[in-house]
């Protein structure tokens, strides 16, 4: 069951109309239904496994509240995150180390009998796990009490909303808002079901039609020109940005129309100027996540290390700083998928962190940060140059191998032969379906809010619902196309 399906409407039609009538309590065992059924609809095989990472953070949870000695209480912790990091590293990660070791065993002059493991990949599995473990991180670091109802904690951890593919909630975000009783206000209906169809738009009319365009270029044994790579790269940002925000904006959508906040998860990425900016900027609470449980305790673990290091005329603060950010960004690359493209999208990443970090030190430069800033035509040219290395980064992420990657890079520098076709069959597509959400963020950026629509005035508003909804009717993918980072 997804968003964009027929499927689901009418499941959460239904789920809606008794979540209207029944009580707080009533609410909460039916959200807690809701999400099983929810998870169970793509494979009923899973939702025990969704259940065991439950019982296990809730339990784990329970016990680290009752221990006061530091030392069991971190043994507490390690035994809850080894068994998220097990289940997330089995399900996603185990037949790919398998096909590594056996090609190194290889290359060493062993023959090693290869164990082939064909393991389905759980949808949602990296955003629960996530959930889970910075779950037990802020109980461990006493920043969250632990769950004491096990119902409610369930539907934090199962909220179908946010279930596949976020955003990735803490528990003093989203599961407080559960366990408090819920006021469903005309003005919040009226917010839910704009961001529905502002996110079925990015879905259904942006990233669904462009990745028509982009699935031609990145084909399997076709040797586009050069010029093909550059257009069907940068339709694949947007693709990707309408997929992913889209999905965020439908989940944000429907938590409204029941009453609950989730985090907003992207800004405007693509008009920053430097990479601090973008993630700041992009998957806002994955990248929230890794600083907090990632980046900040290896930086700490650096300090001890590189205390008072001075090299290359860097002191050891930037030292610290550049190897906390690459380890962070190789996780995070990794995270996103068991392929040797992540890995290098998520060095190339950190490279780019600490190239812009090592610049800003020479001299001062304006970040575009979640800090109140809007976008000044003079960020023009540094706001393109860094959308172009951003889609470096994205050819990485798209390219079916590093050998694809490469090939289609060098066919940028040596094979760019501009024509018509290409420029019919990929350039077309991206200026007709990327363009009006173009449009919107570059507005949205000039005055630094995301709701710029609500400052219309109603005739303006009014028109922007039936221009959407005639765009998604006319020109909407409607075959139910699956959400990308479900494959995360």
């Amino acid at each position: 069951m997804i968003f964009n399906s027929l499927h689901f409407a009418a499941f959460f039609l239904v789920v809606y109309a008794v979540y209207r009538v029944v009580p707080h309590r009533g609410q909460n065992w039916l959200l807690l239904a809701a999400g099983y059924y929810f998870y169970a609809s793509w494979d009923p095989r899973f939702l025990g496994l969704l259940i065991a990472v439950t019982l296990a953070a809730y339990a784990c949870g329970l016990l680290l509240g009752r221990t006061a000695d530091r030392g069991r209480r971190k043994g507490l912790l390690a035994a809850g995150l080894a068994f998220n990091l097990a289940v997330l590293g089995f399900f996603k990660y185990a037949g790919f180390f398998a096909e590594n070791l056996q090609r190194l065993l290889a290359l060493a002059g062993w023959r090693a009998d290869a164990v082939t493991l064909r393991v389905i990949l759980p949808v949602g599995i990296s955003f629960y796990t996530f959930v889970a473990m910075g779950y037990l991180i802020d109980v461990f670091r006493r920043q969250a009490e632990p769950a004491r109802n096990l119902r409610d904690f369930a539907v934090f951890i199962g909220f179908f909303p946010t279930l596949l593919a976020g955003p990735i909630m803490r528990s003093s975000g989203l599961l407080r808002q559960i366990a408090s009783p819920r006021s469903l206000a005309p003005v919040a209906a009226a917010e839910g079901l704009w961001l529905i169809l502002w996110g079925a738009f990015k879905k259904m009319f942006v990233a669904d039609n462009l990745a028509r365009a982009v699935d031609g270029v990145f084909a399997a044994g076709h040797e586009p020109s050069g010029l093909a790579v550059v257009l069907g790269t940068v339709a694949f940002a947007f693709q990707i940005y309408g997929d992913f925000s889209g999905y965020t904006d439908i989940a944000r959508g429907t938590s409204r129309l029941l009453g609950i906040d989730l985090k907003v998860n992207f800004r405007f990425p693509y008009f920053v100027t430097t990479p601090q900016g973008f993630w700041a900027n992009w998957h806002i609470t994955l990248s929230e996540w890794l600083r907090d449980y990632l980046f900040l305790p290896v930086s700490y673990a650096a300090s001890r290390r590189l205390d008072g290091v001075r090299w290359l005329g860097q002191r050891d603060d930037f030292w610290i700083y550049a190897s906390a950010t690459l380890v962070t960004m190789l996780a995070a690359g990794l995270w996103h998928g068991a392929a040797w493209t992540y890995v290098a999208w998520g060095a190339y990443q950190g490279l780019l962190l600490v190239a812009f970090r090592f610049a800003a030190r020479r001299r001062t430069r304006r970040t575009a940060g979640p800090r109140p800033w809007r976008f000044q035509w003079r960020d023009a040219p540094a706001a393109l140059f860094m959308f172009a290395l951003t889609c470096g980064g994205w050819l990485l992420f798209r390219a079916a191998s590093l050998q694809q990657a490469l090939q289609f890079a060098g066919r940028i520098v040596t094979g760019f032969a501009p024509s018509w076709n290409d420029a019919e069959a990929v350039g077309l597509p991206l200026a007709v379906y990327a363009g009006p959400l173009l449009a919107v963020h570059l507005a949205e950026a000039r005055r630094g809010t995301l709701d710029v629509v609500r400052s219309w005035p109603r005739v303006w508003r009014f028109a922007a619902v039936v221009a959407l909804l005639y765009a998604i009717v006319l020109f909407g993918d409607f075959e139910g196309s699956e959400f990308l980072y479900f494959q995360f």
